[in-house]
């Protein structure tokens, strides 16, 4: 399928099951043309078309594409990464941080020659230390870079706290801050349902169960699949963001993103609240936090930061 000049182009770089879901949300979006590169052409080709074949199914008429070569990312407005190794059984953290790096430092160098004027997510793990790569590897502006993890982690948390109080998900509004990982940080005193702060609506040992439950969501649906991780949930919100610069609606999402002395961090990418629009990151926010919350927020930056360094050598 030829894509017609003129039209927004979104790529997608990984079309294993994170990117192929993000690509399928953009299509559904009717948000452009939607190019899956992959280094096994095939792999993304197969997905392009089958999606494509779905047109007249679910109604949407943008081109989908597979693709091996960087050049067919040329004019992208958006780039989605999702490339990268999972964590296998004996591997340890810095061996899949040090493959992930690899692999990051070779799409941002094509991102960086064939869509440079691209707002780049990240969706590849370790998400905040890749995206903080990726933003060196390309050197971007970093409003030009943001990693996709809050909008996942708050997901997950409205999630359980819909049903944990029987309400519809829509309305509840959850405030995730934090690294990708373990050292996320819930902010229950930020989140409500209908405008009515959590910690007015469930006790507190509820609240630290949902919150724990929250940081964890990854590894208990590892667990659950045994072979393989979540896709749906991280791929859709990957497109929530991308349809937030494309449309240059101004969603007020948590993000990770780069902080030069807010919360007390600096040169470090972290989740925090911001503001998504055509720019990229347009603004963020910082919030009063407790001493305790403001410790743990700090703590996680902390953390991120020495793994930049002795790991990184940033």
């Amino acid at each position: 399928m030829k894509m017609a000049a003129g039209r927004r182009k979104i790529a997608v770089i990984g079309a294993g099951n994170v990117g192929a879901t993000c690509a399928f949300v953009l299509a559904q979006k009717n948000l452009g043309d939607v190019v899956l590169l992959d280094i096994h052409e095939g792999f993304a080709r197969g997905k392009a078309l089958d999606m494509s074949q779905n047109a007249n199914v679910l109604n949407y008429d943008g081109a989908i594409t597979g693709t091996s070569s960087y050049e067919d990312i040329a004019g992208a407005d958006v780039v989605v990464v999702t490339s990268g190794f999972p964590r296998q059984p004996g591997m340890t953290r810095e061996d899949l941080i040090g493959k992930n790096a690899d692999i990051v430092t070779q799409v941002g160098t094509g991102i960086k020659e064939h869509a440079p004027e691209s707002v780049v997510i990240v969706v590849t793990n370790p998400l905040d230390l890749m995206t903080y790569h990726m933003q060196k590897v390309t050197g971007f502006p970093a409003e030009r870079v943001i990693g996709q993890a809050g909008v996942l982690d708050s997901a997950r948390m409205a999630h359980f706290i819909a049903l944990e109080i029987g309400c519809a998900e829509e309305d509840v509004s959850p405030m995730v801050l934090g690294g990708h990982g373990d050292t996320m940080v819930p902010l229950p005193r930020y989140t409500t349902v209908g405008g009515i702060p959590i910690t007015q609506l469930m006790d507190q040992d509820t609240i630290a169960a949902i919150s724990a439950r929250t940081a964890g969501g990854g590894g208990e649906i590892v667990k659950l699949l045994e072979r393989g991780s979540a896709f749906y949930a991280p791929g859709s919100a990957a497109a929530i963001m991308a349809e937030s610069v494309l449309n240059d609606r101004k969603r007020l999402l948590p993000a990770s993103c780069l902080l030069t002395g807010q919360y007390g961090l600096d040169d470090v990418y972290i989740g925090v609240p911001c503001i998504i629009g055509a720019r990229g990151v347009e603004r963020m926010f910082e919030l009063e936090l407790t001493e305790e919350e403001l410790s743990s927020l700090q703590g996680s930056g902390e953390f991120y930061k020495s793994q930049l360094s002795d790991l990184l050598g940033y």
